[in-house]
């Protein structure tokens, strides 16, 4: 529903006191929660419900609010707006908030309270003033932290474990999104989970893991290889399946979505320049990403694995899946020079073989000579009842366990005694 209240009577948040009386305040919404459940403990048997949202009025002011109540009131509110929507709160209850307690779950906000809207006293309205929504929709792009406050993806590899448990903040590029999974935890509770693969400079993939729909959510409305993130407080762990250091968004997370800061800027020209020269394409064999193999469950006849390639063209996230077949080409006896490749150690671009130098020019290394590992690159057929693929990339570290032997050493050395 539509609301227009005139600007005379709205508050601004740096002016809220407990003592304002009935305010009205309009902002953009900069971060929401997912609607939960607390057994009531004045109703034995019953439930409380709850979710909270932040929103912001200006570049330096912004404000949690949190709402308590019946469930089919809860989800009706929550279900009436979200992250970037502009709204009007009407007679909140301004609280003062207690640091410690509220910001360990809660975001982080400059402001010494917090607002409660309740279903009695309280109404939050989406707004339909065009001229604020303009004012108030480019705060969305303005980070709630310090834009120079941040790690790269090369910084937190580098620091590895010693980050295991800390909360920071990341500026990245958007390299992939994958499909939402749904599932039912043992106690009958519905999740959902979507993996996201970030990039910059520094790092050609990276994982960050959202959990809540309401960051699912936001997530479906970034375009791979051209949305560029600053996400204030995500938490980062180390991945023991993985091996790697992984970004999870929380309760407390902020995401500014192509923030309008010179640093996201100049990382947008790089990414820009990287994806127009194939950057990323090349990097897809080599990207060295681990996938949980224990999750992956479908299996696919070679046909169907065709007609899931035609129906994906447009998608930048990969498909996983089993299929039963035989190799049925693996040409072993070509020249060395055809099954090995040496690549660029920094960027894993293929090298000109002549000058030792790297060819993709968006890499700091690019045109000079540069350290270079040496992997598998072979094409082999894979052929069931309903048909082949051909010409399939068997490369890395599957190669190297497929054919039991080490590129670097064992398969030259008997290449070079075969000849």
């Amino acid at each position: 529903m539509a609301f227009n209240v005139p600007a005379k009577s709205f508050v601004a948040i740096s002016d809220l006191h407990p003592n304002t009386a009935h305010p009205n305040i309009v902002g953009v919404i900069i971060g929401k929660t997912d609607v939960k459940g607390f057994p009531d403990r004045k109703n034995i048997g019953s439930e409380r419900y709850t979710f909270s949202f932040t929103i912001k009025d200006c570049p330096d002011h912004f404000i949690n609010v949190s709402s308590w109540g019946r469930e089919d009131y809860i989800r009706a509110l929550s279900e009436s707006f979200r992250i970037g929507d502009c709204v009007v709160i009407e007679n909140p209850l301004v609280v003062t908030k207690d640091t410690e307690k509220e910001e360990r779950y809660s975001p982080s906000t400059p402001s010494f309270y917090r607002l409660l809207v309740s279903e009695n006293h309280s109404t939050v309205r989406r707004c339909s003033d065009i001229e604020a929504d303009a004012m108030l929709l480019s705060l969305l792009h303005l980070p709630i932290k310090d834009p120079q406050d941040y790690y790269s993806l090369g910084d937190i590899v580098a620091n590895g474990q010693s980050l295991d448990g800390k909360v920071i903040n990341i500026l990245a590029a958007v390299r992939s999104i994958g499909e939402p999974k749904y599932f039912t935890t043992a106690d009958r509770r519905k999740g959902q989970r979507c993996e996201v693969k970030l990039f910059d400079e520094t790092v050609s993939s990276f994982l960050l893991i959202c959990w809540d729909n309401e960051a699912i959510q936001l997530v479906q409305t970034w375009i791979p290889r051209e949305t560029v993130l600053f996400l204030a407080d995500v938490r980062i762990s180390f991945d023991s399946f993985r091996n790697s250091m992984i970004a999870t968004v929380i309760s407390k997370t902020i995401i500014t979505t192509n923030p309008d800061t010179k640093e996201a800027n100049l990382l947008f020209s790089y990414v820009r320049e990287f994806v127009e020269f194939g950057g990323l394409d090349e990097q897809e064999e080599q990207t060295g990403d681990q996938v949980n193999l224990d999750s992956i469950v479908d299996v696919y006849t070679v046909q169907q694995v065709k007609l899931r390639a035609q129906e994906n063209l447009d998608r930048s996230d990969p498909i996983f899946g089993i299929t039963f077949a035989f190799i049925t080409a693996l040409n072993l006896d070509s020249s060395i020079s055809k099954l090995i490749r040496n690549r660029c150690a920094w960027c894993k671009f293929a090298i000109n073989e002549e000058s030792n130098t790297c060819v993709n020019v968006a890499c700091s290394g690019s045109g000079k000579p540069v350290d270079v590992i040496t992997t598998f690159d072979l094409l082999v057929g894979l052929t069931d009842h309903t048909g082949t693929l051909q010409s399939c990339n068997l490369s890395g570290d599957v190669a190297e366990k497929t054919l039991g032997c080490t590129v670097s050493f064992q398969f030259t050395k008997l290449k070079l005694e075969n000849n």
